[in-house]
């Protein structure tokens, strides 16, 4: 089983393979440059290097939200586009739950925190220890409302995203159980966890046509909101 894996939801750029549960290739940016300028050319260097006929593989793994409403959007067509030129079905993997997959194995609790800003992040609380198990499922909500949810839990946390960064300050004031935050290796998107997650999913058939992708973004776009906040 070959998965080709695209990461676009957030700064970060990643394209990996992932053949027969082996990660052959990644290639993973962090980098202010917009993705339509960076996926394509990413993908196409890995094909000469590891010698990738795309044709070869089973499935398109896409990181399919929540996000950069505008990353989302170009992963999204990138991954519709290489679907319908190749005829292979697509994989929607939730942005968060891939990120999680990070940490595969923690004792911890995992939660990543994407900043979705004004106090608010993507998040999801995740049991890696015997498997892969989703507790939350991926949301938006606000910091302080998560760091309460996990005090109350009373588990050992581990937190990674570029969520971190924004609201460390903000976790270290308030929780109560033990926690730690990922190094950097294992703290952003990777394209990599997206196609070994998607590799699951698509071994229990939980694929779409390229035509029926569309990113979930779990919220409306901040101008939409204002703009119906000014009418109401």
């Amino acid at each position: 089983m070959r998965i080709l894996g695209i990461e676009s939801s957030s700064l970060v750029a990643s394209v990996a393979v992932v053949d027969d549960e082996v990660l052959t290739a990644e290639y993973t940016v962090n980098f202010k440059r917009t993705h339509s300028q960076t996926l394509l050319p990413m993908l196409d260097e890995i094909v000469k290097m590891v010698e990738l006929d795309l044709e070869t593989i089973d499935a398109i793994a896409i990181s399919g939200g929540p996000g950069s409403f505008t990353g989302l959007r170009i992963g999204s067509a990138t991954g519709k586009g290489l679907g319908l030129a190749l005829k292979k079905p697509l994989v929607s993997v939730p942005t968060v739950d891939a990120m999680a997959y990070n940490l595969y194995g923690s004792a911890y609790w995992v939660c990543p925190i994407m900043d979705a800003r004004r106090n608010q992040v993507y998040t999801g609380i995740y049991d890696n220890r015997n498997g892969f198990s989703v507790i939350k499922e991926q949301c938006a909500m606000d910091i302080l409302e998560l760091v309460e949810e996990l005090n109350e839990a009373g588990q050992k946390v581990i937190f990674l995203g570029d969520g971190v960064p924004v609201y460390k300050k903000q976790i270290e004031e308030k929780i109560t159980v033990p926690y730690l935050f990922a190094p950097a290796h294992l703290n952003r998107q990777r394209a990599a966890a997206v196609a070994a997650l998607g590799g699951l999913y698509y071994e229990e058939g939980k694929t779409i046509s390229a035509a029926e992708h569309s990113p979930d973004y779990l919220r409306k776009p901040q101008a939409e909101r204002e703009r119906e906040a000014n009418f109401s």
